[in-house]
């Protein structure tokens, strides 16, 4: 199939020839038929799919043209479809720009047109000037064609006369004075005239056509402006109408995971919902994962009535499981009444004011592509990023938000029974996933040894302090403690790696929490996070996997399962399910919700099997439960999040300056504080002296172990290896094997705090 000679095209005219469309960094570029016709650019695979299947349209009313290089270009819709298209040759190239740019035009004149015609369409007497109205439209489309024409006439005359002045001009030159010299200064002056002439027609052409684009600009912004508040409402009445479908369709199977009482938010307006463009591409330009029917593992159903009325030894035999019974208290309050001790009766005193704003974050354009084609398959770690993509918090930062949502921990130190307080840990463990949904910026990576307090002890009764304990691979131990009866502690290692059109992000390491009235020692794992759409389309993040959470002195266990987003599944986007079982394995309660938004508790009365029969074949069981209870709810983002990287309240504060802070403490990377403040090309400068800087101290470092080793080796110039092997010591944890697990971890060897009281820094090493 050879390419066709196609004209270059006239408005209004078909246009149609192959191009090459980029599909995927695997496939590259492949070869499709495109046509152009009636203000729509189609392709195809071949020509004989012309009749039957389209694989994708783009409205060139809306669209965005931009040219790459000699062949390459791009056609954008601003939304979902985005077209990396290459032609053959620089001049098949301007063809094709041509004929979209008159196509372009054309369609964006007609939609203003139709605009227009219904402009004020509901004012009185609408129907009665709706011809005038339609009749002015032509009108001036006709005046504004006839300019257009008088602007191209006279541009040829411009050319024509100008080249015959500069001829006249050139042959003047070579004329020797004489009688010949005058007429050709009189054959000089007539061509200027003319030129002058038709230059003055030019311009009176362009003042006219300019006042009348001016007269009519305003009434094409109000109808483009009515245009797009009517496909707004459009959108919300879909988003409406898929909610109540998605409800009745639930209530038709009878049974579903989530409780009656949890809202539906199966169209979450909140995030981006990916695949909703080109699904019909066989290109596979977004990454979906395999439709999962039976992703739940059991049925919950409402219990009997008569459970209501019963105690709860009467039911399961753990007497002191309380407010699961009736439907008036809530698990929570049960809880904080069952304690000695009252918020309210303690002084209140006054507390810092933290920051509720940072600067807006710039508008600066960069080519993620550029940086990443040559880091497919590397460590996250070793990309060398500029601060363009990253947000100005740290790793060890975004560590200490884990405890946005500490309130959960201060209502399980409470709880008398252990399966109660499994539940607040469970929520606690998904509540820290909820400032990711739209966090797409990357944290900074820390400096060894770098470190970062969290002091909230007056105005929360909590402190923690993370420290970077390993560079590579990079690691990150955590230490927090609380005046209300709990200690949080963990070691996280992340392991990352660039598949190309997303990112896989594998936390490693465990997390501790321990109840001190209790003594009750809690330990589980994180999922994985996927950042998807990195290279073309907008950044969306899922979190997918399972968690175990164990409690090592009574055996309990809680399973919890975020499922991985399906563009065809009809469950809920971002569903975490949940079942709380004791040492025998007997359930008492189901735990569901989503990770970006609320997470409940339902107290099972009794199980059974013989539900519907799931993926591998085996019964699923059914749990009969009671009205379900909030114990978690995300809390709304600030004003204005969208401008300052969907920061949350607790974010925001954290890079805010304070006092007596170590001096390695992430607050004081210069960097860091660049980009906060919107200084992009320092902050870039200043990133690369500091990791300039880290490189040198690691190899000074392994100089001085390799001589303390081997004097032998003394002089020679160390490898350029993994920080791990440089002999270097944590300033305020200890490694050791993890009396619970078994497996080594860095855990808080104590002083941070007395250093800081009495502001002794001196043994802390100078990283910035």
């Amino acid at each position: 199939m050879s390419e066709p000679k196609a004209p270059t095209p006239a408005p209004g005219d078909t246009y149609k020839g192959w191009l090459f469309k980029w599909t995927n960094y695997i496939k590259g570029y492949q070869r499709r038929w495109f046509v152009l016709s009636n203000g729509l650019l189609s392709y195809y695979r071949t020509q004989a799919e012309m009749g039957h299947t389209c694989r994708g349209t783009i409205n060139l009313a809306t669209a965005n043209i931009a040219v790459e290089d000699s062949c390459n270009f791009v056609i954008s819709n601003g939304g979902t479809q985005t077209y990396h298209l290459k032609a053959s040759s620089e001049v098949e190239r301007q063809r094709w720009i041509t004929a979209l740019e008159l196509a372009k035009a054309k369609a964006f004149r007609m939609q203003a047109e139709s605009d227009d015609s219904g402009d004020d369409s509901t004012s009185p007497g609408a129907g009665q000037g709706a011809g005038s109205r339609n009749s002015e439209v032509q009108s001036t489309l006709r005046t504004l064609g006839s300019k257009v024409e008088d602007l191209s006439t006279c541009n040829d005359l411009i050319a024509k006369h100008g080249s015959a002045l500069q001829r006249s001009l050139s042959e003047l030159e070579g004329v020797r004075l004489g009688g010949e010299t005058s007429e050709k200064i009189r054959q000089v002056t007539e061509r200027a005239t003319l030129f002058r002439i038709t230059s003055n027609a030019m311009i009176n052409a362009c003042r006219d056509f300019l006042a009348l684009a001016q007269a009519h600009s305003k009434r094409w912004q109000k109808a483009l402006q009515a245009e797009r508040e009517q496909r707004v409402r459009l959108e919300e009445t879909l988003e409406q109408l898929a909610k109540q479908h998605n409800h009745l369709e639930r209530a038709f199977r009878g049974a579903t995971v989530l409780p009656p009482s949890q809202s539906n938010p199966a169209i979450d307006s909140k995030g981006p919902v990916p695949g909703k463009g080109d699904v019909s591409d066989e290109d596979e330009e977004n990454e979906f994962f395999d439709a999962c029917e039976d992703v739940q593992e059991f049925i919950t159903v409402p219990a009997d009535p008569k459970y209501h009325r019963r105690s709860g030894s009467n039911v399961s035999g753990i007497s002191s499981e309380l407010g699961m019974d009736d439907g008036t208290t809530s698990l929570d309050e049960q809880s904080l009444a069952s304690s000695p001790e009252s918020p309210q009766s303690q002084e209140v005193v006054p507390v810092r004011k933290r920051r509720s704003r940072i600067p807006d974050k710039p508008n600066y354009s960069l080519n993620l592509w550029s940086i990443m084609k040559n880091c497919i398959g590397k460590e996250l770690s070793k990309i060398p990023m500029p601060v363009n993509f990253n947000e100005p918090l740290s790793m060890l930062q975004r560590l200490s938000e884990d405890l946005e949502y500490y309130e959960l921990l201060d209502r399980g130190a409470k709880c008398q029974s252990s399966l109660e307080q499994m539940c607040y840990v469970a929520a606690f463990t998904v509540s820290s996933y909820s400032t990711t949904v739209h966090r797409t910026g990357k944290p900074f990576n820390p400096l060894l040894g770098e470190t970062f307090e969290l002091d909230r002890m007056q105005e929360s009764g909590y402190r923690s302090l993370c420290e970077q304990v390993s560079h590579h691979p990079p690691a990150a131990a955590h230490h927090a403690i609380s005046e209300r009866g709990w200690t949080l502690r963990q070691e996280i290692a992340l392991a990352s790696k660039f598949r190309g059109k997303y990112l896989s992000i594998m936390p490693l390491g465990s997390i501790h929490c321990i109840f001190e009235k209790s003594n009750n020692h809690y330990t589980w794992k994180k999922v994985t996070t996927t950042v998807h759409n990195i290279i073309v389309g907008k950044l969306w993040i899922d979190q997918s996997g399972e968690i175990d959470v164990v409690n090592h002195r009574t055996g309990d266990r809680c399973h919890l399962k975020f499922a991985p987003y399906s563009y065809f599944s009809r469950d809920v986007a971002r569903k975490v399910t949940g079942v709380v079982t004791d040492k025998n394995g007997k359930a008492h309660y189901v735990l569901s919700g989503t990770w970006d938004e609320k997470m409940e508790c339902s107290r099972v009365m009794q199980s059974s099997r013989g539900g519907e029969n799931g993926a591998d074949g085996r019964q699923k069981t059914v749990y009969q439960t009671l009205k379900a209870k909030e114990l978690w709810r995300k809390t709304p983002l600030p004003e204005g999040a969208e401008n300052m990287y969907y920061f949350s309240t607790l974010a925001l504060t954290l890079n805010e300056p304070e006092e007596g802070i170590a001096p390695t403490d992430s607050r004081r990377r210069p960097d860091q504080r660049l980009m906060e403040q919107g200084r992009w090309e320092e902050a870039n400068a200043e990133k690369q002296r500091l990791e300039e800087k880290q490189r040198t101290t690691r190899r000074e470092r392994e100089r001085e172990a390799n001589r303390t080793a081997n004097p032998a080796e003394e002089g020679k110039e160390p490898a350029d290896g993994g920080g791990h092997h440089d002999n270097y010591k944590s300033m305020w944890f200890e490694q050791q094997v993890d009396p619970m697990t078994g497996e080594p971890t860095h855990i808080y060897r104590g002083g941070y705090w007395e250093a800081k009281e009495q502001g002794d820094w001196d043994s802390c090493p100078n990283i910035f």
